[in-house]
């Protein structure tokens, strides 16, 4: 049984202008995402992470292994408009948020889609809310701003206007990015970078 709402997804509207996006509130039923959410894997740092440095639940891996097959791959690049067959992926996760996660920015060129989906079963916050941006000075110019709620997915086409941030928020924030990228070697050397981060992560949080 497919965890993903395929259906859902497909009839979601895409924003065009300034840049390529769409946000899907339910893209995993309710008590699905529930259930995906008790296998996601326990995250003590901030930061982003690789998946293999995690240790995630069966369920949660089979959420992985969808959001990476042709079917999701092949209704991305129909709904954007871009050919991703036989383009990399790269997953992280994020389990907590600190003071200086947000700032505004575009995403790094090595990567072409960006898609969040997101773990928390509620959220009262003010800060933590994604912004989707007109421009780089101002996170109160939004053209949309996305709670992070348990099942709600976020993507974008990166491009030199695709604009995102949010308020500062310290604390529990969880959700799965998955990219897909330009080349395997772009892939590698990104997820080397988070590697190299969650490895010193882990050595301070025992200091």
């Amino acid at each position: 049984m497919a965890i993903l709402d395929l259906d859902a997804f497909r009839a979601t509207p895409l924003t065009e202008a300034p840049f390529q996006y769409l946000v899907t509130p339910h893209f995993m039923a309710r008590e699905q995402a529930r259930a995906v959410l008790q296998d996601f894997p326990r995250i003590e740092v901030p930061g982003l992470l690789p998946l293999e440095a995690t240790d995630p639940g069966p369920l949660f891996r089979a959420l992985i292994d969808e959001l990476t097959g042709r079917e999701i791959t092949a209704a991305v690049s129909e709904k954007f408009g871009v050919d991703l067959t036989g383009r990399p992926t790269m997953i992280t996760l994020r389990g907590r948020a600190r003071e200086r996660d947000g700032r505004i920015h575009t995403d790094s060129e090595a990567k072409l889609i960006t898609a969040l989906l997101y773990f928390n079963e509620a959220w009262e916050a003010e800060g933590g809310r994604l912004r989707l941006l007109r421009g780089p000075d101002n996170l109160d110019d939004m053209l949309a701003e996305v709670p992070p709620l348990l099942g709600t997915l976020v993507m974008f086409r990166r491009s030199d206007r695709s604009f995102h941030g949010h308020e500062p928020f310290v604390g529990v924030r969880r959700y799965v990015m998955i990219n897909w990228m330009t080349s395997s070697l772009t892939a590698q050397r990104e997820l080397m970078r988070h590697r190299l981060s969650a490895q010193a992560k882990r050595v301070l949080s025992h200091v």
